[in-house]
């Protein structure tokens, strides 16, 4: 069941809901307010990577809503961006109700992240942000080592992967899909709220990876200064804490673990 839930407290701001998980927040009068916190985490690192306002290419695979390209579309104007997301039922309601700025750049292509990926040309995106679910959870086939080669083919010389992940600790579900980055690439930064990390909840962790550098100690100086205040936790430490498991592979991988109580809210 998809829904569009108007937000009460604020005229234009609606939840993108879907089978009950609270996939998207769209405010289309103010498309820099995020409500969900790992969301801003996602565009701290964009904003962050290259020259600030200087345009990008993106590959958004997951749709939903569209919060992220939206936001790229105000912050870095003419940026090319293409987004994955294989339910046209969900992108033609949100065209309908919560439509797209004009000229935003947005391209939309109706396929999974797997076949929209083999399909990109080498060198193409310098960043690619993953946050697919299927409802609440994240499919199998877009944490294994093998879609990470794809990911890191696509990606140019210092690119960067952007994976939102959900688990809880001791974590067994995201050291393997971290292992798997790490293996891809150079550099692997994570961020986190510190309750997650200290496994008191289930929880978002954003997953960077890059064959360049990632600027993690201007983004762990922006995570204290949050009004949400986040980690960040730097390779070396991913290394130590994360990545001591076997990566997932095409023959042998699973669907991220389910939140506790079913449905929840992504934030």
């Amino acid at each position: 069941m998809i829904e569009i839930e108007p937000d009460r407290d604020r005229p234009g701001a609606f939840t993108l809901r879907i089978d009950g998980t609270d996939q998207s927040y769209v405010d289309l009068d103010d498309p820099l307010r995020l409500e969900f916190d790992y969301v801003q985490r996602i565009v701290d690192v964009i904003d962050a990577h290259g020259t600030p306002g200087a345009p990008l290419r993106f590959v958004h695979i997951g749709g939903a809503g569209m919060s992220v390209p939206r936001y790229v579309a105000s912050t870095r104007p003419t940026s090319a961006q293409i987004v994955l997301e294989p339910d046209e039922r969900v992108t033609a309601l949100v065209r309908e109700q919560l439509p797209l700025p004009r000229n935003s750049g947005i391209k939309v292509r109706p396929v999974d992240g797997r076949t929209g990926m083999a399909a990109m040309r080498p060198d193409f995106a310098d960043i690619i942000v993953l946050d697919a679910f299927d409802g609440a959870r994240i499919p199998a086939d877009l944490v294994t080592t093998e879609f990470f080669g794809q990911t890191a083919s696509v990606l140019t010389e210092n690119g960067l992967l952007l994976l939102n992940i959900a688990d809880r600790a001791p974590f067994a579900y995201a050291r393997r899909v971290v292992a798997g980055v790490n293996a891809t690439f150079a550099n692997v930064m994570i961020s986190a709220e510190p309750a997650t990390l200290k496994g008191r909840r289930f929880g978002n962790l954003l997953v960077v990876g890059s064959r360049g550098t990632i600027p993690w100690e201007p983004l762990a100086r922006k995570a204290a200064s949050s009004p949400l205040p986040y980690r960040v936790v730097p390779y070396r430490e991913v290394v130590d804490r994360f990545a001591g498991q076997s990566p997932f592979t095409d023959a042998d991988t699973e669907q991220s673990p389910p939140p506790p109580g079913g449905a929840t809210f992504f934030s």
